[in-house]
């Protein structure tokens, strides 16, 4: 066993102060976008066996559990989150075969695998939905919403959250079908006891097949207010109220988690965009919950302003922090945390909360120790270790994502706004600043692909890849590697009390960590400058040991004339003279 390698406890044993040690708090989780993830084929679309020829790279980094993006049978309207086959891998990323020997490689290198569950929808390419729409008296017509139009206005009034209307008419049945997403991906009913057997019946078939849980896409969705009401008098409006959290959703987790999860030993996460901290200490809570954690959004929302996700205003770390602080206290005693700064649906982190030119190495490493130094699971997006940024393609036409792609065709079309206008919003906040390939060597492509790639390639992959990382000891890479050690051997980084210091400072989010009468205090600086730092009268007379930082090894005073480098990071354990 190496320094790397880790022993899994079992959530039936171990108990560590007063709460219950199991490998999903303990993990750090790597999430693979396998389109863009590494291409065994030349056809520029990353695949199973590309992901195989990294797994000693994943070995090296430290982690222990992957997170997959859907591989599923998929028509790929919204980039496999369409699944019309979920027993099936999609002919792209390779077969079944293929994934056979992943799960065989991860698991003989110490790693677990999760898989994406996508069941709030289907694609409309699925045999549930075909058969659906042949008939009003089809078998299959309750497994999705159907209903009759209201003259000639849709159902109700609610928008998708891609745009436009969330219903769809069908001339087969001159019904429409509720989409809250892409039309090409109809909403299952969850109200329907099938459709719940149905999906648990595949659950299971993948558990039996060894995957290690599931990371559920959208799954506060799932329940609906009984009769679908419109929202005000407008003629499109945001129907959230009506779909996230509804009124069955605890019901059918539960059962969930009765027909299925308790049977296996497993890890799971649900993504759930405006669940409150309240509804999550209710669903991963650690003696009644049916998850064990949530992708919350709060803190994702910090640069949005009135007109939501595109209307990108400036945050303050006041506001970022407050977020912060109120689920780490939230979910203290009850529930767990997912700690994460982006993802496939989120721009790169360095861009969006550090510095991605002049400070990109620090503060991606100062992002880095936060996510590390918090309580909770931490979630590392494919090269996030490597400080990837995001992307500024010059068209519109060199973008591939569906909710980008309406956006601006909406934004500029029917609200007539300036294009370079509405450039900018992507450039800050579209979906496709994470998607772009995987950047391995400086060679054509960052070595993604030896063809043409599905989505162009950030031109810095000749500065910013892996090869380069590797050969650089003092790489982003490797300070992710060594925080992944660190909290291997340190359970204080996993399970110890976390407590805000110096709450109102402009630029320094400073915290301590405390578990069996030892502390660590975090300090990070947001700010590209030197910041001032005020130490607390409380740690007067205290001695400072350095655990980490992303700056070289030197002094740090904190009694006299003390400041933090420009987004730098500092973790010292703290004790009484």
């Amino acid at each position: 066993m190496n320094e790397n390698d880790q022993v899994f406890p079992t959530s039936e044993v171990n108990e560590t102060n007063g709460a219950k040690r199991t490998f999903w708090k303990e993990a750090v989780v790597y999430q693979i976008y396998p389109r863009s993830f590494h291409d065994s084929n030349g056809d520029g679309i990353g695949d199973l066996q590309g992901i195989i020829s990294k797994l000693d790279y994943l070995k090296t980094l430290g982690i222990d559990v992957i997170w997959l993006s859907p591989v599923y049978e998929s028509p790929n309207d919204d980039n496999g989150y369409d699944i019309s086959d979920y027993r099936a891998i999609h002919e792209e990323f390779g077969t079944l075969a293929d994934w056979e020997v992943l799960i065989d490689g991860m698991h003989a290198r110490g790693m677990k695998l999760i898989m994406d569950l996508v069941v709030n929808h289907t694609s409309d390419e699925h045999a549930w939905f075909a058969a659906s729409r042949e008939s009003v008296n089809s078998p299959y017509r309750d497994y999705y919403y159907w209903r009759p139009g209201r003259g000639d206005h849709e159902p109700n009034n609610w928008t998708s959250v891609f745009s436009g209307s969330a219903w769809q008419h069908d001339e087969c049945t001159d019904e429409y079908y509720l989409h809250l997403f892409s039309k090409k991906q109809p909403d299952l009913n969850w109200e329907n006891p099938s459709v719940r057997d149905e999906i648990y019946d595949m659950m299971r078939w993948w558990l039996d097949k060894g995957v290690d849980g599931f990371r559920m896409d959208v799954i506060n969705f799932i329940s609906k207010t009984p009769g679908l009401p419109s929202v005000g008098e407008e003629r499109y409006a945001w129907g959230g109220e009506h779909f996230m959290n509804g009124p069955h959703l605890t019901e059918h987790l539960q059962e969930m988690k009765r027909e299925v999860l308790d049977r296996y030993e497993v890890m799971t996460v649900g993504e759930m965009p405006g669940v409150t901290v309240e509804q999550a200490r209710e669903i991963t809570g650690e003696n009644h919950g049916s998850l064990n954690m949530v992708f919350q959004f709060e803190h994702m929302e910090v640069d949005s302003g009135a007109g939501g996700k595109w209307d990108v205003t400036p945050w303050k770390l006041h506001d970022l922090r407050s977020i912060l602080h109120k689920w780490q206290t939230g979910l203290a005693d009850s529930g767990w945390n997912s700690l994460y700064l982006n993802n496939h649906d989120q721009p790169r982190m360095v861009s969006r909360f550090g510095d991605d030119s002049a400070y990109r190495v620090q503060s991606a490493k100062m992002l880095a120790t936060l996510l590390h130094t918090l309580q909770g699971t931490p979630y590392i997006y494919q090269g996030e270790e490597l400080g990837m940024t995001n992307v500024r393609f010059d068209r519109i036409d060199q973008y591939k994502d569906i909710e980008t792609l309406n956006m601006y065709r909406e934004h500029t079309e029917q609200y007539g706004k300036d294009p370079a206008d509405v450039m900018k919003s992507i450039y800050a906040k579209g979906r496709d600043n994470a998607r772009t390939p995987m950047q391995w060597n400086a060679s054509l492509h960052g070595g993604f692909t030896s063809g043409t790639p599905w989505l162009e390639s950030n031109p810095n992959y000749t500065d910013i890849n892996a090869e380069q990382a590797l050969s650089d000891p003092d790489s982003i890479f490797y300070y992710y590697q060594a925080l992944i050690r660190l909290r291997k051997q340190n359970p204080i980084m996993v399970y110890g009390d976390y407590r805000l210091w110096l709450e109102e400072d402009e630029f320094i989010y400073a915290y301590t960590r405390s578990w069996e009468g030892k502390e660590w205090v975090v300090l990070l600086n947001f700010a590209g400058h030197d910041a001032a730092f005020h130490c607390p009268p409380e740690w007067k007379g205290c001695t400072f040991t350095r655990i980490i930082g992303n700056y070289d090894d030197v002094p740090f005073d904190m009694f006299v004339n003390a400041s933090l480098r420009p987004f730098e990071a500092l973790v010292l354990e703290i004790a009484a003279r």
